[in-house]
């Protein structure tokens, strides 16, 4: 298992992002998260928080305590230097059906105008 992993983070291109190898906006840094702009924004501001280390989704996601208050504690920063306390939206996607297509853990915070409901 853990070859396959790493031979698909070879070809994975939030890797290539992590490691400087494609260039990124990036926003913030953190020890297991980088914060990027998204290159396809959906909102004024879409920022996508990577993880450093390779995870296919959320359910690959380690249950730390560490990168958990990390994530929680990166997503505030983000808003917070974006100017979008007032209103904001984190998002998941998990799965081709959920409208995944990087088959590498990321969070999208959007902000920057009116959200709708329902958003899918």
């Amino acid at each position: 298992m853990r070859s396959e992993r790493k031979a698909f983070m070879a070809d994975c291109i939030f890797c290539k992002i992590v490691k400087g190898k494609i260039p990124s906006d990036k926003v913030m840094e953190g020890k297991h998260f980088i914060a990027i702009r998204d290159i396809n924004p959906q909102a004024p501001v879409h920022i996508l928080l990577i993880t450093r280390e390779h995870f296919k989704n959320i359910l690959e996601f380690p249950r730390s305590e560490g990168m958990f208050f990390e994530m929680l504690s990166m997503i505030e920063k983000v808003v917070k230097a974006e100017k979008i306390e007032k209103g904001f939206r984190v998002v998941i996607n998990t799965g081709l059906e959920a409208g995944q297509s990087v088959d590498h853990f990321h969070i999208h915070i959007l902000g920057g105008r009116e959200m709708k409901w329902p958003p899918g």
